[in-house]
């Protein structure tokens, strides 16, 4: 009897903490948690920012980073360090939901390793079932609705900074060639204009 509870209980998705690193984290969770978290992030710093933005530019020397105050940056570096952590504890259950060692986590801390890192937890398949870190998760419908709206922002967003920072650099392109390309037919027409005066000597050898 107990045997067939324990197979039935292998068998069945469950819910847990989202906080908790031993739990598993499926693809939609996983995207879903990263959105509430990146969303409470930028509401809480903008609002922080907001308070504490100096009145007048020549506050900026009393305080820190452009004027803000010590309790604004004490704020911004807890808010920062929680990202970073609820950050980990998701990329743990996400690896978990892979059969994958929590470890690989700190992939996150190196610079563009870390892209393809999250690219690989974009796309990893779970493991259907029980696995060596327990159960899967179920994922609740409305983490299903915020995973495919991170799945949909993410690139549109990613494709706007690129816009954002490609068209300037292309119209300040255009501007250079042009100016170089007016500059390079006025030289030719100054040549051209310039004639040298003939001297008191030759004229007068010549007559």
């Amino acid at each position: 009897m107990s045997n067939n509870i324990h197979l039935t209980d292998l068998s069945i998705p469950r819910t847990d903490s989202v906080f908790n690193a031993n739990g598993r984290f499926g693809r939609l969770s996983f995207f879903a948690w990263l959105f509430i978290i990146t969303i409470i992030f930028y509401v809480v710093f903008g609002i922080t920012a907001a308070i504490f933005t100096p009145s007048e530019p020549m506050q900026s020397t009393a305080g820190l980073l452009g004027g803000f105050p010590a309790t604004a940056i004490i704020i911004f570096v807890i808010l920062y360090i929680a990202l970073l952590y609820l950050n980990i504890i998701f990329t743990i259950r996400r690896l978990h939901d892979m059969n994958k060692t929590g470890w690989l986590s700190l992939l996150l801390i190196i610079p563009l390793i870390n892209l393809f890192f999250m690219l690989y937890l974009s796309i990893g398949k779970g493991t259907l079932g029980a696995n060596n870190y327990g159960l899967p998760r179920i994922t609740q419908g409305w983490e299903k609705v915020l995973g495919w709206i991170y799945i949909i922002l993410v690139p549109i967003t990613l494709l706007g900074i690129m816009a954002a920072i490609a068209i300037p650099a292309y119209q300040s392109y255009v501007e250079r060639a042009k100016t170089a390309q007016e500059s390079g037919y006025s030289q030719p027409m100054e040549n051209a204009s310039y004639a040298p005066p003939v001297s008191s000597s030759a004229s007068s050898t010549t007559q």
